[in-house]
Order: structure tokens, then C-alpha cells, then sequence
């Protein structure tokens, strides 16, 4: 792992376990045996390290988008399972990118919201072709989005891979009650 990876990797998990206020400068060199003045070749700021990890997280969770193939059905499965792999896979980014972002100062701040925004758009986007297709029966595109999301990003709050349920049985789960709370009823989402 190249030295700005492992200073991006660190502080990630700094940020989501401590907050981005709590975790200083002296503390990211200690965790990776520098000394301060050393972190400062690599990186312009902290704020610079938290921009990043928010880009790198935002990043998976856009190439899972952007990955979908199918109706509308197998889109939203693929969209759920994926986003959950990446929670589990990126456990501090993911914190990071959930919470932690709030923290930047203007402009980095809009760049952050853009980020989201167009994840948000994308997943919004697939829940208006499953509306336009007949397939998902739902009151408000915008309120089903967010539901959708609400439901899928608050489990960086409780899921850990040692727990009782693997990334793929979990998004499976999640997948089959996203659909049903799309209005697809047991039989039509192609499930066996």
C-alpha cells in the first residue's frame, strides 16, 4: 500500500471512530509511526484527508450505480446488495461518508453534497423507470428514494462482518423487503 493509501486508509478509520473534530493531525502520524511534520509531505490538511475519504467512499457507492443491468427489479436487488457490500467492505469510509462529511468548510463542503446529490438522483432514477414500467407501485418517487436510503445507510450504525449475517445475506434480505416496499408483491420479483 503506497504511503498516501495507508494515510487515507487511517485516517478513514480515525474519523469514523473518534469524529473528525476529535482526531488530530499528531494523532493520524502517531497511528502511522511519523512524525507530523513527515504527514505534511504527503497532505495539504486535515480537511484535504476527510475531502478525500468522502470522494473515495462516494466513488463505490456511484460504480455500483452505474454497474446496474436489467428491469427494474433486478436494478434495485443489484443497487441494495451493492451498497451494502460497500458499507461492509468500507465500514470506516462508509461512517465517514455518512457522517462525517457535515464537517467540511464551503466549497468542500458543496463538493461533498454534489456527491450525494448524484448518488441520490441515480437511485431515484431507477425507482422512476420501475414507476414508469408499472412494476413499483409507490405514492412518492422522491419519498420511496429516500426511504430506500434511509433504510440502506443507517446500517453503518449496527452491521459488522463478525456478526451473524454475511454482506450477501443481509443484501438479499434487504433486497427482498426494498421490493416489497416498492409494491412488488411476493412472486413478481423474480425470486424463486
Amino acid at each position: 500500500m503506497e504511503r498516501r493509501d495507508q494515510i487515507l486508509h487511517v485516517a478513514g478509520k480515525l474519523f469514523s471512530q473518534r469524529g473528525y473534530h476529535a482526531t488530530s493531525m499528531r494523532d493520524l502520524a502517531k497511528e502511522l509511526n511519523l512524525q507530523g511534520g513527515s504527514l505534511y509531505a504527503h497532505i495539504a490538511s486535515k480537511e484535504e484527508l476527510l475531502l478525500e475519504v468522502v470522494r473515495q467512499a462516494a466513488a463505490r457507492f456511484l460504480a455500483v450505480l452505474e454497474g446496474l443491468e436489467g428491469d427494474p427489479v433486478a436494478k434495485v436487488r443489484a443497487l441494495v446488495r451493492g451498497h451494502l457490500r460497500v458499507i461492509a467492505e468500507e465500514l470506516p469510509r462508509a461512517t465517514v461518508f455518512f457522517h462525517e462529511w457535515k464537517h467540511l468548510s464551503p466549497p468542500l463542503l458543496e463538493e461533498a453534497k454534489a456527491l450525494r446529490r448524484r448518488y441520490e438522483e441515480g437511485v431515484q432514477g431507477v425507482i422512476q423507470e420501475g414507476v414508469e414500467k408499472g412494476v413499483f407501485r409507490v405514492e412518492s418517487v422522491r419519498l420511496a428514494t429516500l426511504f430506500l436510503l434511509s433504510a440502506l445507510n443507517w446500517t453503518y450504525q449496527w452491521y459488522r462482518p463478525e456478526g451473524p449475517l454475511s454482506p450477501e445475506e443481509l443484501g438479499e434480505i434487504y433486497a427482498r423487503m426494498a421490493l416489497r416496499a416498492l409494491g412488488v408483491k411476493e412472486g413478481e420479483d423474480g425470486a424463486a
